[in-house]
């Protein structure tokens, strides 16, 4: 019987090769997860007119990924509570080296790499109590060499802050065992900024009433505006904001569409990206197949229609979104034009490398 560690030391790369940098294997643009048609799962490489460029088998399900800043490597993560994150060199689509947390913890789908490249930063938390933590990788070997507190439980997304010295991480509140959420009456989100070593700078928590949106996902602008997208935990039907934007030091905005729209969205966003030229924001929501997108002072700004919508990143001018039908779209300001359907159901994340 095949295990998944048998499975992954099957895919294991040869480590000693040179490293080459992105330009040198036709600059993938994109990195999702996806669903094959026989039921099992992989991870791929996008271009910029939504062509697969590499095709890499994951043991399990996937969530989303990250680039390394010079070397053609990608990172991949299982979906939370996962146990693997897979270091895929994009030349070949093989993989490097299997990254695993320490025995009390679990990766929740998400990771950043410093300005340099030096150094891995992994969402994880603790197995009993969600407490949250962020795991540092060196990246020649890609050897742990610490973790450090998320000052919440639940973490979900981390990014790099353009300052290249601080973490945002999003602390979605919420005590897990395995997927069941016990601590609902309880919950408490936060957004939360450290540096590289893990020191807390700053921790931005909601309105009481709000306690129960949890943050997720998040998007980082090239001046510093943080946009956060989240997912209401509460009664249904409330129509709570879905979409923060903050800077440090300042008070969250927090945005909604008109009623009717906040309503279709069903208490759900999956996930979150500003345009390619910066002027806006959107989010997504797969449940009620519905893209949002809005202006960095909160004001919506329109709505476009497509079933199991999740995936969704900067492109051009523009956004690049995809759904669980295989289907590729460009959005600007000319409108939504297709790029073409894939064989593969696409998973909630589209990462731009």
């Amino acid at each position: 019987m095949t295990t998944r560690r048998s499975f992954l030391g099957g895919l294991i790369a040869a480590t000693a090769a040179p490293r080459i940098g992105w330009s040198a294997v036709g600059a993938p643009a994109f990195i999702a997860a996806a669903k094959e048609p026989d039921g099992s799962y992989a991870l791929m490489g996008l271009d910029s007119a939504g062509i697969e460029t590499f095709s890499v088998p994951l043991p399990a399900r996937g969530h989303a990924a990250c680039g390394h800043p010079t070397r053609a490597e990608a990172i991949g993560f299982a979906r939370r509570p996962g146990r693997f994150a897979l270091v895929i060199d994009c030349a070949t689509g093989g993989v490097v080296r299997c990254l695993e947390p320490e025995t009390d913890r679990h990766f929740n789908g998400h990771g950043a790499f410093s300005a340099d490249g030096t150094r891995l930063f992994t969402s994880e938390q603790e197995i009993e109590g969600s407490r949250g933590h962020v795991g540092i990788w060196e990246t020649e070997g890609y050897t742990r060499i610490g973790s450090f507190p998320t000052h919440g439980i639940g973490p979900h997304e981390l990014r790099l802050m353009p300052d290249g010295e601080t973490l945002v991480i999003a602390n979605g509140g919420i005590e897990t065992v395995d997927r069941e959420k016990v601590n609902l009456d309880r919950m408490v989100p936060s957004l939360v900024y450290t540096d590289l070593s893990g020191q807390l700078l700053e921790r931005v928590t909601l309105p009481g009433d709000l306690h129960q949106n949890s943050i997720r996902h998040l998007a980082v602008r090239p001046d510093g505006l943080v946009a956060f997208a989240m997912q209401w935990q509460g009664a249904p039907g409330l129509a709570n904001p879905l979409v923060g934007l903050h800077r440090p030091g300042t008070t969250p905005i927090l945005a909604t569409a008109p009623l009717g729209e906040q309503m279709l969205m069903q208490d759900y966003a999956g996930s979150i990206a500003f345009s390619g030229a910066g002027t806006e924001v959107a989010i997504t929501s797969p449940r009620g197949g519905r893209l949002h997108r809005f202006a960095p002072d909160g004001t919506f700004l329109g709505a476009m229609k497509r079933d199991d919508v999740c995936g969704l990143a900067p492109l051009a001018d523009g956004y690049i979104a995809s759904d669980g039908m295989g289907g590729l779209i460009a959005l600007d300001a000319a409108g939504p034009r297709a790029l073409g359907r894939l064989d593969h159901a696409w998973d909630n994340h589209l990462v731009a490398l």
